[in-house]
């Protein structure tokens, strides 16, 4: 049986990605499971509103903050943080299903979900993703047409914030050119399941 550049092991592993708003996370998952069938993006759930062009399901799954509440209480989640006033999370038996059925999970967090996999000492690849100037970052932000000034200047701080958790990653993308990082998205994701004691604690 030939083996595939990606998609061997019956057990995929998780990946988490944390960026700043408007680096380009989401866009690197999707171009990442759209080459690969085996790379899964988490959908996390959320009590913020729907933007436009956002669907149920697909981006995210859009509790009230009394349903998310409940799920706190029952231990559904596998990491949950309050970002800006409201909740988001992730469905801790949906990721180990999709692990379960050979798939590569990312779970596109921010850096406080990501600490608290790390304190929990959950087994996952941690890539940080960053703009190239915080300059930048803000000129993507008011590109978007999705926020206030006030919003974007909040995002902004938070987004200094995050990056100084960067030593808690073992992965650092510079997002200057979109087809750069995601070639070194993509050769990280591959290096690690080649990797010898991935594919032994795999099996």
């Amino acid at each position: 049986m030939v083996q595939k550049l990606l998609g061997n092991l019956p057990k995929g592993f998780v990946f988490v990605l944390s960026a700043p708003a408007g680096t380009g996370k989401t866009t690197l998952v999707r171009m990442l499971s759209q080459e690969f069938p085996c790379i899964y993006e988490s959908v996390s759930c959320t009590t913020r509103s729907p933007r436009k062009g956002e669907v149920e399901g697909k981006d995210y799954y859009f509790l009230s903050r009394e349903e998310f509440e409940e799920k706190i209480r029952h231990g559904d989640f596998l990491e949950y943080a309050e970002v800006f006033g409201y909740y988001y999370g992730t469905s801790q038996s949906f990721v180990l299903k999709q692990q379960e059925m050979g798939m590569h999970v990312f779970l596109v967090i921010d850096t406080q979900g990501a600490l608290q996999l790390k304190k929990k000492q959950f087994p996952a690849v941690y890539v940080f993703l960053s703009p190239p100037s915080l300059e930048e970052l803000k000129e993507r932000l008011i590109r978007r047409k999705t926020e206030s000034m006030e919003a974007i200047h909040k995002r902004l701080s938070w987004a200094e914030a995050e990056m100084n958790m960067l030593a808690n990653y073992d992965y650092h993308i510079v997002n200057d050119d979109l087809n750069q990082a995601y070639s070194v998205l993509r050769s990280i994701v591959i290096a690690e399941e080649h990797r010898v004691s991935q594919i032994t604690n795999g099996d």
